[in-house]
């Protein structure tokens, strides 16, 4: 075994370190599409499937074609808690998220691996994100690259405010530390609450570049939808965690900017009817957590990956 200059461990072959957790609905054909090339992988991960309830049979093909992956069959749509769900069965010190449509590129997983191994507090490092079938990044890839979020000088990569669940290897110790994902926000922008909770008890969150996951965007998605979800669950995480002056400028922002659109009212108002559970769950960030919280929320205005269009 060598130690390059880094201080990380240089490792060939299988990988025991990494299990990959994946949800999945009524996307069969891109689910065994995104299995397959997760099998090939030269790390051989544990992988764990939770399927939330498909119609299309894609437990049964799972199954079948995927005998040695762990398949969770809820027998509902768990949306994110999904994942909650599959971590219950996770065994090694590391979990790689990803969705049916994403897949983690060969040599990434011991990669990121090594990266959480040589730093105790690191929770989770985030993967450069290329869109298939073109081969380009995707938009958001260079607000992660231009975080302006300062760390400590041992982190990897830019300290980020956030994680994106189909692009992240977390250490699985903190991802139980934080909760994991809330059952309240269910799916649609659910990282930024536990990103913020694992701020808060210390641990750090840092972009790779050198890892990368490939994103071939399911046909299947419902844009708008997930708008709805988007935006409702983003007036919630503001009012769950941010202050009240910030949590009312960031609101009014969000009223000003979004569509006026059909879309944009349905959020507004599903939002407001889940103010009762949110305000008793209502718990401030402190005030060195929310400037860090803030100086996100500035830099992702002009972010042409944070669009509540569709």
């Amino acid at each position: 075994m060598t130690r390059p200059a880094t201080g990380v461990r240089t490792r060939t072959g299988p990988d025991d370190r990494t299990t990959v957790v994946l949800i999945t609905h009524d996307r069969r054909a891109e689910l065994l599409r995104t299995l397959a090339l997760l099998r090939r992988l030269p790390e051989h991960p544990p992988v764990i499937v939770t399927d939330n309830a498909s119609t299309d049979g894609t437990a049964e093909a799972v199954a079948r074609d995927f005998p040695e992956m762990t398949l969770l069959r809820p027998g509902r749509n768990l949306g994110a808690i999904g994942r909650n769900l599959a971590v219950q069965h996770v065994r090694t010190p590391y979990v790689a998220f990803c969705d049916d449509d994403t897949w983690w590129e060969p040599g990434s997983l011991r990669r990121a691996a090594d990266l959480l191994d040589a730093r105790p507090r690191l929770a989770a490092v985030t993967a450069r994100i290329v869109v298939e079938p073109e081969g380009t990044e995707d938009p958001v890839v260079r607000e992660l690259r231009e975080s302006p979020l300062s760390g400590p000088d041992w982190l990897p990569g830019p300290a980020l405010g956030s994680f994106l669940a189909a692009a992240t290897v977390l250490r699985t110790r903190a991802f139980r530390a934080g909760g994991g994902f809330h059952p309240g926000l269910w799916l649609g922008g659910e990282e930024e609450l536990l990103a913020c909770d694992l701020l808060r008890q210390g641990w750090w969150l840092a972009y790779a570049e050198e890892l990368t996951v490939h994103h071939h965007a399911s046909r299947l998605r419902d844009p708008t939808a997930r708008r709805v979800l988007g935006l409702r669950n983003t007036l919630w995480f503001t009012w769950l965690r941010r202050p009240l002056l910030p949590a009312l400028r960031r609101t009014g922002h969000l009223i000003r900017t979004v569509p006026r659109d059909a879309a944009s009212a349905r959020a507004f108002v599903r939002a407001t009817a889940g103010l009762p559970w949110v305000l008793r769950q209502r718990d401030p960030v402190p005030p060195e957590l929310e400037h860090r919280l803030a100086s996100l929320e500035r830099a992702r205005r002009d972010s042409p990956a944070r669009r509540y269009v569709g």
